[in-house]
């Protein structure tokens, strides 16, 4: 999950950003998206890119 992280951090940071318009509720969408990906990776189907699946979490939060 650590090379998850690295590696798409920034990305989800900007859609949280691009989200919320606010950097302090995209630093927090983004910490919790994380959370929630590391809490349900067994979840993940690779039906979608793992991206696409952490946008995805980030949009419901």
């Amino acid at each position: 999950m650590g090379r998850i992280y690295d590696q798409y951090f920034q990305e989800v940071y900007c859609f949280a950003l691009s989200l919320s318009r606010n950097k302090q509720i995209a630093e927090e969408i983004t910490q919790e998206t994380f959370f929630k990906a590391l809490k349900n990776i067994n979840q993940f189907r690779g039906e979608c890119s793992i991206k696409v699946w952490l946008f995805q979490i980030a949009k419901i939060l």
